[in-house]
């Protein structure tokens, strides 16, 4: 509704324009007037097609001295186009329909001579809109890229604070099976031969209740263990790890323009799954910090000897900024893959973006999960 009313304030000041350019000619030809009545209706369109909005107000121009609605085409043409070639052409196409004259005749040198001079002031003039348009594209630009580094800058302080919780609590893991771990394997040893040394049955009946205590304990012990090992970013409870079922609401709520694709076996063990998503989820942090504005294609795929996942970006269409980076996200996928006997590469892709490929072989996808 803002841009509505923007549109009718532009027209309407044009055509004020328009109409104070014929009535200082006096007599115009209804040629004249069709002309410029053109161009002022024509700029009501003019975000979606500025350089053919300036073309049919360039005609006025050569026939009046309307000067707004081929300024405020050109602004239009400068603020939306990313290739500034086209809005310094017309820029040069005002400057010199301004000042050639029409109909066209014979001209004296003297009068050659200010012309060239007149050609240069106005060409300065016309170059004003295409300046300020310029400037109007850069700073929504920066303030586009500024929203984007802060949400980036987000998203990195939380994958840090979700690294330093998993190191605690492998840190956490690690200590608990060395110390504890160890210590009721050796009361349930100690139980076990007791159990058989003892003649008397309430020693040996005690000693068993002992050793099968113990064992229920290292196994209770043994899940707790393997769920400190898991990367976690919350503190209050030990929540279940991400999977498959989770890509699609990942893709989704990545904050870029990204398609999901194909499909992995349903055996799929958990560690490989979690790999997955990992990649997945790291690949399109680094799509949102380097390539602004690029889309994503997002395919899981399997043969009769791996699967994997492939992440492929289009170039970036906005200008990219320098963004601070750790640099572990992709050396910390590799290790993932890795420890499932897989590879993963990443590099630029041949059209100009970047490609992220996790290939996980079968023979240790189900083993891993079990």
């Amino acid at each position: 509704m803002r841009s509505r009313g923007v549109d009718a304030l532009v027209v309407a000041v044009a055509a004020v324009d328009a109409a104070v350019a014929l009535w200082d000619e006096g007599g115009a030809s209804p040629v004249t007037v069709v002309l410029a009545a053109l161009a002022c209706a024509a700029l009501a369109v003019r975000r979606r097609f500025p350089l053919a909005v300036f073309l049919l107000a360039l005609p006025a121009t050569l026939a009046s001295d309307l000067v707004f609605a081929p300024f405020a085409a050109l602004f239009t043409l400068a603020e939306r186009a990313r290739d500034r070639r086209p809005s310094a052409l017309c820029a040069l196409l005002f400057a010199l329909a301004a000042v050639l004259p029409w109909p066209p005749g014979d001209v004296s040198p003297g009068e050659r001579t200010w012309t060239a001079v007149n050609f240069f002031y106005t060409l300065a003039t016309a170059a004003s809109p295409v300046l300020l348009g310029q400037l109007v594209q850069a700073r929504r630009d920066l303030r586009r890229r500024l929203a984007e580094i802060e949400e980036a800058r987000e998203h990195e302080r939380l994958l840090h604070a979700q690294r330093v919780l998993a190191r605690e609590r492998a840190q956490l893991a690690r200590e608990m099976h060395d110390v504890v771990s160890h210590q009721v394997s050796l009361i349930a040893v100690q139980a076990g031969a007791l159990q058989i040394a003892a003649k008397d049955p309430g020693t040996r009946e005690g000693a068993r209740t002992i050793r099968a205590l113990s064992v229920d304990t290292l196994d209770e012990l043994r899940h707790m263990v393997a769920l400190l090992r898991v990367s976690g970013g919350r503190t209050t409870e030990l929540t279940p790890q991400p999977t498959l079922t989770d890509l699609d609401r990942l893709v989704a709520a990545g904050g870029i323009e990204a398609e999901l694709t194909g499909a992995l076996p349903a055996d799929l063990g958990a560690p490989a799954q979690r790999a997955v998503y990992r990649c997945v989820q790291e690949a399109l942090t680094n799509v949102r910090k380097h390539a602004p504005g690029a889309t994503a294609a997002v395919r899981l795929w399997h043969d009769p000897d791996a699967c994997g996942v492939t992440v492929t970006n289009a170039p970036a269409t906005r200008p990219v900024l320098p963004l601070p980076g750790s640099g572990h996200g992709l050396v910390g996928l590799r290790e993932r893959a890795e420890m499932l006997g897989g590879v993963l590469e990443a590099g630029p892709a041949m059209d100009g973006g970047y490609r992220v490929r996790m290939r996980i072989p079968h023979d240790t996808r189900r083993s891993a999960g079990n």
